[in-house]
């Protein structure tokens, strides 16, 4: 089952250290490239979150961001250090004696001094095991909303596979009227020329030209691309990059077949595959 690379997933959770909740954008790219913002409550889970996406999503461009809001009950208390405090005072009563008229000193500017007031530690656990659980929340419903796109893509990329086949049916049952138009088509000019040819050189060069012109080898290798794209599509592993390379092969045999025809109907039908392939190819730029 091939997975789209775009999505989108929130999910929200309250405890009573308040709400968190997760939100994970994807959008196509060639690799998987994460950018994380997390709360400074939990900064400490950065490498576990992304080892998560990473376990989650092969291909893709996510942001990944986490939000907490604190409940009202549950805001982190400030601390005193009376020591430190009462020491900072003690060194500002000798800076005081040795300055004559030395300023006011507000208390605010005591507080201010380095560690004397510091937020209360919090138990963590509980808010950083909610966080991971959400995270895994989160990444499952983006999974299921690139899967349910992966899934209109790929009967769009069966609905394009079946076309192509329709016409490499076409084109290779008229390669016997082809090769008689061409073979008659030359007896004709020659004739025009008022000259007696050579009928077993005249048979070798017209076997030759039509072996130049035959295409039915390039029609055996678009039928077996598709082939390859239709188990690609079926397969289990992303499939993304290998149908990437798939679409230059049919482009190729396209492209061959289109150089070779002689037949104005076959031309039409290589020119159709040809775009029928670039319609294919935007598609599988989405897929993982």
């Amino acid at each position: 089952m091939i997975r789209s690379m775009t999505g989108f997933a929130r999910r929200e959770r309250q405890g009573a250290w308040g709400t968190l909740s997760c939100e994970l954008r994807t959008v196509n790219h060639r690799y998987l490239e994460v950018s994380l913002r997390l709360p400074d409550e939990l900064k400490a889970l950065d490498n576990e979150i992304r080892q998560l996406i990473a376990g989650a999503l092969r291909r893709g461009k996510v942001d990944a961001n986490l939000y907490l809001k604190s409940s009202a009950g549950n805001r982190r208390a400030l601390e005193l250090d009376t020591n430190l405090l009462d020491e900072v005072a003690s060194r500002l009563e000798e800076v005081r004696g040795r300055i004559k008229e030395p300023a006011a000193v507000s208390p605010i500017d005591l507080l201010r001094w380095p560690g004397v007031v510091r937020e209360a530690e919090m138990d963590s656990a509980p808010i950083i095991a909610a966080a991971l659980e959400l995270a895994r929340e989160a990444l499952g419903e983006l999974n299921d909303t690139r899967q349910r796109e992966g899934q209109r893509i790929r009967e769009l990329l069966l609905a394009r596979c079946t076309a192509m086949r329709a016409q490499t049916q076409t084109v290779k049952a008229r390669l016997p009227e082809v090769s008689q138009r061409l073979r008659d088509r030359i007896k004709e000019r020659i004739s025009q020329l008022g000259i007696a040819p050579d009928t077993e050189r005249l048979e070798q060069e017209l076997v030759m030209y039509a072996h130049k012109m035959d295409v039915d080898e390039e029609l055996d290798r678009l039928a077996g691309h598709l082939d390859e794209v239709q188990a690609s599509l079926d397969s289990s592993e992303p499939a993304g990059r290998r149908l990437d390379f798939l679409m230059q092969e049919l482009n190729r045999e396209a492209n061959t077949l289109s150089s070779k025809s002689q037949d104005a109907e076959t031309t039409k039908a290589a020119v159709d595959m040809k775009v029928t392939i670039e319609q294919m190819r935007e598609q599988i730029q989405n897929v993982e």
